[in-house]
């Protein structure tokens, strides 16, 4: 018996990766590879130009809540949208105006006619796009996926290619900006949009049909999707969860550009190499998610990582020095994507076909959506106190918001305990439970 849960519990390597043996879903892999670099490079060479232009720290947190107050804004409106219509055009869509975006950035910055009213609006463009764009291609993912079992793989290597390219990145962002200047990393962006159109014009995804009415009113079907949402105690918690960490957790990469110069005394270089560092934090959680053979368990695996994004803050807001900087950052790297992803995995596993556009739409509130709010509170007291000790509360800040999360855990397991036996990833333990998961269950609106 023993030696049968060992051999359960023993991940492959093409297990590791089974997501790809689907031809869509490797094929959208491969051009959101390339995109994600090109996405990284522009955020970074972003806050470096805005802060060699100011030397503002309030600017950056005013730039970071341009970015992504849209998804606040636009968030439960984009989710009824990606439940109405096709999942693919939109992406489509989206994908090219995000080009566009960097194309002009990249013209006003190559021929040094920019400003920072340039930055914020192209920003606050950018953040609209990202508003449709984010909720939508996440709940496209099972499009590609032909097993349901493998959508929690499928999320969780979507993870590793993000931080990947949120390695790769920063580091190639911090040498090209102190070669040649930042015009270069946005116009890298702009030309790497041609593979994720290229990849989203060359898969064949046939949607599925969902029980959604297109005919109903935007604002009856966000309310069906916000008493779905509030309805169910798991989802309810999870988002919850995801936007306190977004408020307090998120905004430390806002701050970075401060710390690499006026902290470390460093460069884009420094900055190239906390990103990077943060980075392969993040790749070795998202690598640790894709080898877990299941979904079950990441209740508890959430409560450790959201407690190593808050040891890991702590820690850095202390450092001076560039090496222990590295280690640290690269803790809270990895506590907040597996945190974030884990969580993902759970609403994507849980939620109905039919919502699944708008309950990730409110996931994109949560995760996109406070993250500006936060970007501009950290930015507003790092300029009365300091980024440490602002990084400190915000570490502080983590470790308590995981505690209430904890406590509600054992309720949450029991009423997602039929769901994930009705779906056959916990084995029927009686003739009764289905019925029995039909009272359990997220409440369907009829």
């Amino acid at each position: 018996m023993d030696a049968t849960a060992e051999k359960k519990n023993k991940v492959t390597l093409s297990e590791m990766f089974r997501a790809l043996q689907y031809r869509n879903y490797r094929i959208f892999f491969m051009g959101q590879g390339v995109s994600l670099v090109g996405t990284w490079m522009q955020q970074v060479a972003m806050s470096w130009l805005v802060y060699r232009l100011t030397n503002s720290v309030l600017l950056l947190g005013v730039l970071g809540f341009a970015g992504q107050v849209p998804a606040f804004l636009l968030g439960p409106f984009a989710g009824v949208l990606s439940d109405k219509f096709n999942k693919h055009r939109i992406l489509i869509i989206t994908q090219s105006l995000a080009m566009v975006q960097a194309t002009i950035l990249a013209v006003l910055v190559l021929t040094d006619t920019v400003t920072i009213y340039w930055i914020v609006g192209l920003s606050i463009f950018l953040g609209m796009v990202n508003a449709f764009d984010t909720p939508t291609r996440q709940s496209f993912v099972i499009n590609l996926i032909n097993k349901r079992e493998d959508v929690s793989n499928a999320i969780a290597l979507n993870s590793s290619l993000f931080n990947v390219a949120r390695l790769a990145g920063p580091s190639i962002a911090g040498l090209v900006i102190a070669a040649v200047g930042e015009g270069l990393c946005f116009a890298f962006n702009a030309f790497s949009y041609v593979a994720v159109l290229f990849s989203l014009l060359t898969i064949k995804v046939v949607s599925k049909p969902t029980s959604t009415n297109k005919d109903t009113r935007v604002w009856e079907s966000l309310r069906e999707g916000f008493r779905y949402v509030v309805g169910f105690p798991p989802i309810r918690a999870i988002l919850m969860q995801i936007g306190l960490i977004s408020l307090f957790g998120m905004p430390f990469s806002v701050l970075m550009p401060v710390f690499a110069r006026d902290i470390l005394h460093g460069g884009a270089n420094t900055l190239g190499y906390l990103m990077g560092a943060s980075g392969i934090g993040a790749l070795t959680g998202a690598l640790y998610l894709a080898k877990r053979p299941s979904v079950l368990g990441l209740g508890k695996v959430i409560i450790t990582a959201t407690l190593m994004l808050a040891f890991g803050l702590i820690c850095f807001s202390f450092t001076r020095h560039i090496g222990l900087s590295l280690v640290f950052i690269s803790i809270t790297g990895f506590g907040m994507i597996v945190q974030m992803a884990a969580n993902n995995t759970i609403l994507q596993t849980i939620v109905e076909d039919d919502k699944r556009g708008r309950v990730m739409s409110f996931y994109s509130m949560a995760f996109l959506g406070m993250a500006p709010f936060g970007s501009l509170l950290a930015g507003t007291v790092a300029n009365h106190i300091g980024v440490p000790n602002t990084l400190l509360i915000c570490g502080c800040l983590c470790g308590l918001i995981v505690i209430p999360f904890a406590i509600q855990l054992p309720k949450m397991r029991q009423l997602v305990r039929p769901i994930y036996q009705q779906l056959g990833i916990l084995p029927q333990v009686a003739t009764g439970v289905q019925t029995a998961s039909n009272l359990t269950m997220a409440p369907e609106n009829r």
